[in-house]
């Protein structure tokens, strides 16, 4: 007796595996933090009133209403009243937006520019160039950094710079504070350089170069990523002061800092002259803060253990 033979039935095809990243993991850890989202939504928000200042701004920020007169509160002309110069309290705050978010977003720029190439040299050079590049950053770190900022800027506003005072408060802030980044650069690559695929990309003859700009450096953003989110509302609060204590930006620019020391002359009679720019300074570091905070958790490889 001849069995009939068995055909095979065909195997339902298994389901595609979708592709996994750290970025994209980072990502939707991110947007899992509602603090975070709720962060960037602001952020998002002030860029917004900043680029467009011109456009949403009821008035000039340095025209000066007589007629209306100094001092004055809530009006259906002036929403948020008048400064002790007969100024749109309103119009000054949302150009002073432009003013501290250029320079919280473009000091980090500048620091990022800065800090990696020195942070990266001094990774993959001989000890000599290492131990060089570190002894300078230990030294600039040495340094107080308001009191280097004022120096810088001081000594930089004797000179020709594009883009006045707000590119010379920039670069002050930027050259006292890349130390902290180039350092971070140098610990993240000389520890990612004992990892096994870097060491399997040596034996398969690949340069240091490449190395460096394929497997290093991308591995390393992270931390830096982190630690740059972090130095926006440092900035920030670096150039207030100095606006603060008269130093800082050229008036008549508007800036928060200087908002709030033209108000506290008058801040027992008119104290929201003080409190409007304040909490605006307030509201921008805590969503940078809060940014930064979910940008940590989110490009922990730890954390997706938990998501």
């Amino acid at each position: 007796m001849v069995r009939a033979a068995t055909v095979a039935r065909p195997q339902p095809a298994e389901p595609l595996v979708e592709q996994r990243s750290l970025w994209r993991d980072a990502a939707r850890r991110l947007l899992h933090n509602r603090l975070a989202v709720i962060s960037l939504l602001v952020v998002l928000a002030m860029a917004v009133v900043a680029v467009f200042a011109g456009v949403i701004a009821p008035h000039d920020p340095n025209a000066q209403d007589c007629a209306t007169g100094a001092l004055r509160g809530s009006s259906s002309d002036h929403l948020l009243g008048t400064d002790a110069t007969c100024r749109d309290v309103l119009s000054r705050l949302i150009h002073g937006a432009r003013v501290s978010l250029s320079v919280g977003i473009f000091t980090q720029v500048a620091v990022f520019l800065i800090a990696v190439p020195i942070g990266a040299m001094a990774a993959l050079s001989t000890r000599l160039v290492d131990n060089l590049l570190m002894r300078f950053t230990d030294l600039t770190y040495a340094f107080p950094d308001l009191l280097m900022i004022i120096l810088l800027s001081q000594v930089l506003a004797g000179v020709a710079v594009p883009g006045g005072s707000v590119m010379i408060i920039i670069l002050a802030i930027s050259l006292v504070g890349w130390v902290t980044i180039a350092r971070l650069v140098r610990a993240q690559m000389l520890s990612l350089r004992e990892r096994e695929y870097v060491l399997a990309a040596e034996a398969m003859g690949a340069s240091r170069w490449r190395i460096a700009m394929t497997h290093l450096l991308p591995n390393s953003m992270g931390p830096v990523i982190v630690a740059l989110t972090f130095g926006v509302p440092q900035a920030i609060f670096a150039e207030a002061a100095l606006s603060f204590i008269g130093i800082g930006i050229a008036a008549p620019q508007a800036t928060w800092g200087g908002m709030v020391d033209a108000g506290y002359a008058a801040v027992y009679s008119v104290p929201m002259l003080v409190v409007y720019p304040a909490l605006a300074i307030a509201v921008t570091m805590m969503a940078f803060t809060f940014i930064g905070d979910g940008l940590r958790d989110a490009l922990d490889p730890r954390a997706a253990r938990r998501v």
